[in-house]
């Protein structure tokens, strides 16, 4: 294959994966004027368009799809290798992306990277913020940061964390004007704070008790896409919110929250770091799991 035509390739790719000129360009640190030239000179030689473009949104074509399907992931393949040849040498190096949620990124990745960093200073961590469960092999993390209920089979899980629990709490003024639910279908009638995931749906609430588990579709006036917003909202007296113990805790201890429907809020499965298995990772990347590993 002649290297224009692979170098066209790997632009085609980054292009597909984001579904964006302008943030593929970013990642490549091109003009975004250089890689459209680029795709548009690969479809040229191919014969064929690859690429769908509006004003909105960028998508792969049937043929584009095939190649993103076929060929991406023989590329990534060559690119680990590249990169875990490159992390033989003797202080571990690279960028390590990771993909998480707030709660986990601020509680359990912080905190452990704060140690690891200052030692290694070749060493760089991407962190994204992400409610969603994000397909870390197609969007090319190197793992993602979720509840161990929420990993897939074909993943390793290395569990970073305690078993947690949600809590659903309100401000005691938000108290004044309606009374405490007392059980979970008690907040069809309450002004819940509910969080918005990226493909678009809000996140349902979900309880356990005695067996029996429910997932309720709650309503109300404020909705935001992260969880730190629903709690400074609840601790204004906007609504209820439903977020993880730890995050309402301080809060909790002040009186400035009250907690509700503790009984049917059971422990989980706490954060679990995941990666694909089939995939070599560069030394850097295992002094990482290592010290994100929880060790009660």
């Amino acid at each position: 294959m002649p290297r224009a035509d692979l170098d066209d390739l790997l632009a085609f790719l980054a292009v597909a994966r984001e579904r964006s000129f302008t943030r593929a360009a970013a990642r490549l640190g091109v003009s975004q004027s250089a890689l459209s030239q680029t795709v548009r000179g690969l479809e040229a030689r191919l014969g064929i368009r690859l690429l769908t473009r509006t004003t909105r949104r960028v998508t792969p074509t049937e043929a584009g799809e095939r190649l993103l399907r076929t060929v991406g992931p023989r590329l990534e393949e060559v690119e680990a290798e590249l990169a875990a040849i490159k992390g033989l040498r003797e202080k571990p190096a690279g960028t390590i992306r990771i993909t998480a949620t707030e709660h986990a990124a601020d509680t359990i990745l912080l905190p452990k990277l704060a140690k690891l960093l200052p030692e290694y200073p070749d060493i760089k961590v991407e962190i994204t913020i992400d409610y969603g469960l994000a397909d870390i092999v197609a969007q090319r993390y190197d793992a993602g940061v979720r509840s161990g209920e929420q990993v897939a089979k074909d993943m390793i899980a290395v569990r970073i964390g305690p078993d947690m629990r949600m809590a659903v709490v309100g401000a005691p003024c938000y108290f004044k004007m309606r009374p405490e639910p007392k059980k979970p279908q008690d907040l069809i009638n309450h002004n819940c704070i509910t969080l918005r995931l990226p493909h678009g749906g809000l996140y349902a609430w979900e309880f356990e008790k005695g067996g029996r588990e429910l997932r309720m579709r709650v309503d109300g006036q404020l909705t935001y896409n992260t969880t730190t917003q629903e709690l400074n909202a609840a601790s204004a007296g906007l609504g209820l919110a439903y977020v993880p113990e730890g995050m309402a805790q301080s809060q909790l201890a002040k009186g400035r929250l009250k907690r509700v429907l503790e009984g049917w809020c059971l422990p989980y499965s706490g954060y679990h770091l995941y990666y694909p298995s089939h995939r070599q990772h560069t030394p850097a990347f295992a002094l990482l799991v290592d010290a994100l590993r929880y060790r009660p």
